[in-house]
């Protein structure tokens, strides 16, 4: 049986049908739809002023890829200028590839391309020695939770370097309500309170972020790298396996059998999420030692690093978090547990 007809030129015949709306397109009328639809989501949610100097974070993945590359298309309309920022975690044999792919969209693109490297930020940790360190045997659950925090530290810390006024990342739908999920499964009352709408207005000095391909599915995303022949890396982390990420997404998947709106139900119900008053967090304060927004004592980039540089890396995680608050910064002639082999003094 012949392809349908595209539903929007009449001519050309369809490529796909999308998955939400059953469309019949043709691939050239599905991406001007994709496109037009990441601009109503920056314009609507007024996320990217004109004017302002862009940031993305550029990871070398599909969803980066996918943000880079339509931002690019909708530059000029939206009056905005791009710079890449990749963060190199120090894995490897992965993110030496995954950064290839990136300075070859950079080249492609003609966009200017900055590195920055957990190694040169964070007093020589890499997420191997961060590996070694929680584990002992190179793999741990624990590794997303570091890589996730010190990620966007560094994100941060790049989009600055840059002159960036704005943060933009990749996070499509899946993602987000993988996150919804997570959170509901761990019962963290406060990261559901802060994960509704389309990012962060910077408080505390942080940059505004924001993440444009919220309301896009994974497949979409996938679809348009496709249509417009992208040049992606596409190997999972060495560490993703064993995060708890990976049980939210396989709970979605079955959700999304059964229910074909659960990724976008999931979304819209952290945007309406409201908590009564006694289950809101405190506002936020500044880190004790580096002035970024923590809600305690220190913020979780310092947290976790202290942790790692007095050789007790899971007293930041979780419950043991409160211990590390409470014991504060070694006291004169405490003598300090020594860094991984390979790390260098913190900064």
């Amino acid at each position: 049986m012949p392809a349908p007809q595209c539903a929007t030129c009449h001519k050309a015949r369809a490529a796909l049908r999308r998955p939400r709306s059953g469309r019949a397109l043709c691939g050239a009328c599905f991406c001007a739809a994709f496109e037009a639809e990441v601009l109503h989501t920056v314009v609507a949610g007024r996320l990217l002023p004109s004017g302002a100097v862009v940031a993305v974070g550029a990871s070398g993945g599909k969803d980066s890829t996918v943000l880079a590359h339509v931002l690019q298309v909708l530059a000029p309309r939206l009056g905005i200028s791009l710079r890449l920022v990749a963060v190199d975690e120090g894995i490897g044999g992965y993110r030496d590839a995954a950064l290839a792919a990136v300075r070859r969209q950079a080249a492609r693109w003609e966009l200017p391309l900055t590195v920055v490297a957990y190694a040169d930020l964070f007093g020589g940790w890499t997420m191997d020695a961060v590996a070694r360190s929680t584990a002992g045997s190179g793999r741990s659950r624990a590794c997303c939770t570091f890589c996730g925090v010190l990620r966007r530290r560094a994100l941060e810390e790049g989009a600055r370097l840059v002159g960036a006024t704005h943060i933009v990342t990749g996070h499509n739908a899946d993602d987000m309500a993988e996150t919804v999920l997570m959170n509901f499964l761990r019962g963290d009352a406060a990261r559901l309170a802060r994960g509704g709408g389309l990012g962060s207005p910077g408080e505390g000095g942080a940059l505004p972020r924001c993440r444009p391909l919220q309301l896009a599915s994974q497949k979409e995303v996938v679809l348009y790298a496709h249509f417009r022949r992208l040049d992606y890396f596409s190997e999972e982390c060495v560490y993703a396996p064993e995060a708890f990420r990976g049980h939210a997404r396989h709970l979605l998947k079955l959700l999304e059998a059964a229910r074909p709106s659960a990724v976008l139900d999931l979304v819209h119900s952290a945007e309406r999420l409201a908590l009564a008053p006694a289950a809101r967090p405190p506002a936020p304060g500044a880190c004790s030692r580096c002035g970024a927004l923590a809600s305690r004592a220190l913020c979780q980039a310092c947290a976790l690093l202290d942790g790692l540089n007095r050789g007790r890396p899971r007293l930041a995680i979780g419950k043991g978090r409160r211990g590390l608050d409470e014991a504060g910064p070694p006291r004169d002639g405490e003598p300090e547990r020594a860094p991984a082999p390979d790390a260098v003094p913190a900064f």
